[in-house]
């Protein structure tokens, strides 16, 4: 049996931030490389490529994944959300106001993939219920500027602010 080339392209179709998209994507490409190459989408930063740090995390069908993990063609037929289709959609403007409030962000580098994290947590209140909660949630993003606890802090304000529960 021949292996199959790595140059070889397979016809993808999935829907990327609410659009349907069809794309002719190398076998051994990932979706990060696919997301930032072919859409433009550089709010999908790649890291460190082994799935470790976090920077690249996009919503494959509702789900925080890694997208340097995992292959374009594996999108076919999926719900692909980036930070920009939740920006555009304004589902996580609240979030992003707490993150500015509280100075949740510095360089900027992990804010991306740190925001698609904290947006499926949310969309999981029961999941979001303690400062315990979120930060385990948010321990696979790694953050060298913050700390932290401003992260927390701005993740924990929008939870009780869509729970109405803020003081």
């Amino acid at each position: 049996m021949a292996s199959e080339s790595p140059d070889r392209e397979h016809a993808v179709a999935f829907t990327l931030n609410g659009e349907s998209v069809r794309i002719r994507v190398p076998s051994r490409m990932h979706l990060g490389d696919l997301l930032r190459g072919s859409f433009g989408l550089t709010g999908v930063h790649l890291g460190c490529e082994h799935g470790v740090c976090g920077a690249c995390t996009i919503l494959v069908d509702g789900r925080a994944v890694r997208s340097c993990l995992i292959l374009g063609v594996q999108a076919d037929g999926a719900t692909v959300e980036t930070v920009e289709g939740l920006t555009e959609s304004g589902r996580i403007k609240d979030l992003q106001d707490a993150f500015h409030t509280r100075n949740a962000l510095q360089c900027g580098y992990c804010t991306p993939g740190m925001l698609v994290t904290a947006a499926e947590l949310l969309a999981d209140e029961e999941a979001c219920s303690s400062r315990d909660d979120i930060r385990a949630a948010i321990s696979g993003n790694y953050c060298r500027c913050t700390g932290y606890h401003a992260i927390v802090d701005a993740i924990a304000a929008t939870a009780e602010a869509r729970r109405g529960t803020a003081e």
